[in-house]
């Protein structure tokens, strides 16, 4: 069964919807969606990777752009962005949040927004303290930018090694990908 999601996953990456999907959940993201644009964007590198900084270019637009659906949800309809925090588990942080940001917010984007931490509760959270937008902008751009330019970069360079190595032992990898996801869920609990 691993096998044939595993190769689902590159027969969607090759597709010709692959850049619309790509798109697609990054912008929502940013804003309300729970998965990261990562689990497509790294196959469609490994895939294709001379096009592996136009898929970055692709996911920090769309990611950017989804973060000011997340800021408007904070700022303009406060009640929906606490319901999505709250959901997210992260409504009782409220206050301490809040501090952070008043006295380092940001950094708390720029940090925030390399991580595996879900982007929406950052650009939620901007919106509801009425971070300043045009600044949270261009933190946005860098923070985002950096991420996927960075995955990019290093799918490019190393994957196709990397890959042949994955697939002798995906099961092997998959545990080992899926204990760091729980591992850095686990801390972002604890940290935000």
């Amino acid at each position: 069964m691993l096998r044939k999601l595993y190769d689902w996953v590159f027969a969607q990456a090759r597709s010709k919807h692959a850049t619309k999907a790509l798109a697609v959940v990054s912008f929502a993201e940013s804003s309300f969606f729970p998965i990261p644009p990562d689990v497509m964007l790294a196959p469609m590198v490994l895939a294709r990777p001379e096009r592996a900084y136009f898929y970055a270019a692709v996911c920090t637009i769309a990611s950017v752009l989804g973060a000011l659906l997340g800021y408007a949800i904070g700022y303009f309809l406060e009640p929906v962005g606490l319901a999505i925090l709250a959901f997210l588990g992260k409504a009782d942080t409220f206050e301490t949040s809040k501090a952070l940001f008043q006295q380092h917010g940001a950094w708390v984007i720029l940090i925030k927004g390399l991580t595996p931490i879900p982007f929406k509760l950052i650009t939620i959270a901007s919106g509801i303290f009425q971070f300043n937008l045009a600044l949270f902008l261009a933190l946005c751009v860098i923070t985002r930018g950096a991420r996927f330019f960075a995955v990019a970069f290093v799918l490019k360079t190393w994957g196709p090694a990397v890959l042949a190595v994955v697939e002798k032992r995906l099961a092997m990898w998959t545990f080992i990908g899926l204990a760091v996801l729980v591992g850095a869920f686990v801390a972002v609990k604890f940290l935000f």
